[in-house]
């Protein structure tokens, strides 16, 4: 990356809640809660998360990166799927610990699954007894073993 950035200081809660400073609040992990819905059609696509180093290259670059806390690496979406995210706009939530990007979702999915969206799956509520999730919207739109290295 040829630019850097660098993040302000937190300071009152009226200053980050009312300024124009981004301060984001990182967890005791380092990380911040991301957000991502399609530009076009608002759908929600997936909930990752950005550590200093992904939030600053998806502003530098205008494409999507995270923070994998499983493999505990950053990584760019879609650099081994194709699937790449263009970002359109970043919001930043009221106390600055989560952020929303809208994308255009380049490819036919965002989940590692095979599907659009990473969210498929609905919690029936109102009814007793053991919960039995219902698939939504959950056909797969790409098949995953043709595209990530496994």
């Amino acid at each position: 990356m040829t630019q850097s950035y660098s993040f302000a200081e937190r300071g009152s809660t009226g200053e980050v809640e009312e300024s124009r400073t981004f301060a984001p609040k990182f967890d005791a992990d380092g990380l911040v809660t991301c957000v991502t819905t399609d530009a076009g059609t608002g759908e929600l696509l997936m909930v990752a998360h950005m550590n200093a180093e992904a939030l600053a290259r998806t502003i530098a670059s205008r494409e999507a990166w995270y923070f994998s806390r499983s493999r505990r690496s950053l990584w760019r979406k879609g650099e081994t799927s194709g699937h790449v995210q263009r970002v359109t706009e970043m919001r930043v939530d009221c106390d600055q610990d989560a952020v929303w990007i809208k994308v255009e979702q380049e490819g036919p999915g965002a989940c590692h699954t095979g599907r659009r969206s990473c969210f498929y799956r609905a919690v029936p509520l109102g009814k007793a007894g053991a919960v039995t999730l219902q698939f939504r919207d959950a056909d797969k739109t790409f098949d995953p073993a043709k595209v990530y290295d496994k």
